[in-house]
């Protein structure tokens, strides 16, 4: 089993109940959550004029390799009615593989550790709480380091905490 961190998020309809129910998908596809982070508001930060996100971040204990753990995600997402229409604009679910162990993945159609995860602050407010010691297996900084560096920089955007982790 391979610990992996999920980001998630949604912005379009229900966004609690859209998370919920990811978190039910990955359930009853076998992918056992572990750990899940509060949930957090925040604003979007490139395409602008969109709603607000609802975050979080999950741990998750998978035994699918990462190409075949991205094709899970990417079906719970589309059987969620998620539609790729305009890029980086509103979505009712999305699904992001954060950190597969301490796995360094760079394929055309997956790079992970995610590349920007070091100037996101509606993931590393989520994993932070959850796993704060957790290492960068490239650069080797903890989540807490990334976003302390974060928030050093300035960065701008707004994120909310909306309730106390429920796990």
């Amino acid at each position: 089993m391979k610990t992996v961190y999920l980001g998630l998020g949604s912005n379009v309809g229900d966004r609690e109940a859209n998370l919920r129910e990811a978190l039910e998908r990955l359930e009853a596809a076998g992918i056992r959550v572990a750990r899940r982070s509060s949930l957090y508001e925040t604003e979007p930060l490139e395409l602008r004029d969109q709603p607000w996100f609802l975050n979080a971040v999950v741990e998750v204990e998978t035994d699918l390799f990462p190409r075949q753990l991205l094709g899970c995600l990417q079906n719970i997402e589309h059987e969620m009615g998620r539609r790729r229409v305009t890029p980086k604009g509103p979505r009712n679910i999305d699904i992001d593989i954060l950190f597969y162990g301490r796995s360094v993945i760079e394929t055309p159609e997956l790079r992970v550790p995610h590349p920007r995860i070091a100037q996101r602050r509606f993931v590393l407010e989520p994993l932070s709480e959850i796993a704060p010691v957790l290492r960068h297996p490239v650069t080797g900084k903890t989540a807490r380091e990334m976003l302390a560096a974060a928030e050093a920089d300035g960065d701008p955007q707004m994120v909310r905490r909306l309730n106390p982790n429920p796990a």
